[in-house]
């Protein structure tokens, strides 16, 4: 295996896990964007706790990680002192290209 198979390993995985997030947008509710994750989730509750920290319950959520084997999660908690975006998403806005638009 040269560098080159590892690349496109990779970007086969990438292509494979933005096919996913295309399929099952529709079937959430919010966007959640953390320092570390990408979430999608059909509840979500943001608390800020002590001494700066945030905590972030996803529940009914899927994870865009392409090293995970199972995306789908029931429930996720985040503790964080970082930003945390939260979108509500619109019906009509979940409609996403086959392919991503990616300029090199």
């Amino acid at each position: 295996m040269d560098d080159g198979d590892i690349e496109r390993f990779e970007e086969e995985r990438e292509m494979e896990l933005y096919r996913e997030y295309r399929d099952v947008l529709p079937m959430f509710a919010y966007v959640i964007e953390t320092e570390r994750r990408f979430y999608l989730a059909n509840k979500v509750d943001v608390r800020p706790v002590d001494e700066g920290w945030v905590q972030v319950q996803l529940t009914d959520a899927w994870v865009w990680d392409m090293f995970r084997p199972a995306r789908f999660v029931s429930s996720v908690q985040v503790m964080t002192r970082r930003d945390v975006n939260v979108e509500e998403l619109r019906r009509d806005d979940t409609t996403i290209p086959d392919t991503p638009d990616i300029e090199t």
